[in-house]
């Protein structure tokens, strides 16, 4: 049983103030509740029905868990099909990157807005093991439940943080090269790709800020192939990102 006062808590933390408020988020699904749960992410309570509840003890043993009906899960899920289970956990604690201390690829993401973008860019990163995503201060909130639902548990494991880019960028080391996908820009299958790097991609709407174009070493763009008349004029953000991460770690 669920109180009216506590589904009015839940619901709340859909909207970005109140999970900033609190400090808490929403995940939803098996799979996003127990990849958070094992990566050892707090959880202030788990909410589900009974089967799930039996089929999963031993991984919530040590979990505040409140046994609720599918109707009541209704109520508090920002799902048209709920599952059967939903966690509120304390949000994960955000670090400042260090730029001269880079040894690996980074994610820069500039003003990405698009909530399902965000959660695709965090599972790419996560299956290409991409492990630091740097983000604008105006980019999508992470902890938006559409984000966390697109992750598919990869939030737990990729450390997502936001910063001002332009700042960031203009203390680099001379040896971090940045790669900025761009319309017009060098094929990227013709560039060399180091192990180390930021890969740097714009918003849906407007591509990388002027602010921060002069900042690329490297602009890339990957080849279409269409040549009709009716092509598409570009790639969603998270689909060009995932190629590209695909042509930097193969």
């Amino acid at each position: 049983m669920i109180s009216k006062a506590r589904i009015k808590f839940i619901s709340s933390l859909q909207q970005r103030k109140y999970r900033q408020l609190h400090g808490l988020f929403v995940a939803e699904g098996t799979t996003n509740v127990l990849d958070f749960i094992q990566s050892g992410t707090k959880t202030a309570e788990v909410f589900a029905t009974r089967g799930w509840i039996d089929e999963h003890g031993k991984e919530i043993s040590r979990i505040p868990v409140t046994e609720v009906t599918m109707k009541e899960l209704k109520k508090i899920s920002s799902l048209k099909n709920p599952s059967e289970v939903l966690a509120v956990l304390v949000q994960l604690p955000e670090t400042t990157p260090d730029l001269t201390k880079v040894n690996d690829l980074t994610l820069m993401l500039d003003d990405l807005r698009d909530p399902g973008n965000m959660g695709t860019i965090i599972r790419t990163a996560d299956w290409f093991g991409i492990r630091t995503i740097i983000c604008s201060e105006d980019s999508v909130d992470i902890y938006n439940p559409k984000v966390v639902q697109a992750s598919m548990g990869s939030l737990s494991r990729v450390n997502v943080s936001y910063h001002n880019l332009w700042e960031l960028l203009k203390n680099k080391p001379d040896s971090l090269n940045v790669f900025g996908a761009v319309m017009e820009g060098e094929n990227i299958t013709e560039i060399p790709k180091p192990d180390k790097g930021i890969i740097l991609i714009g918003s849906e709407a407007h591509g990388i800020s002027q602010k921060l174009l002069p900042m690329i070493d490297y602009k890339i763009t990957i080849p279409g192939i269409s040549d009709g008349p009716n092509s598409a004029e570009s790639l969603n953000a998270s689909i060009a990102t995932a190629i590209i991460c695909y042509e930097f770690r193969r």
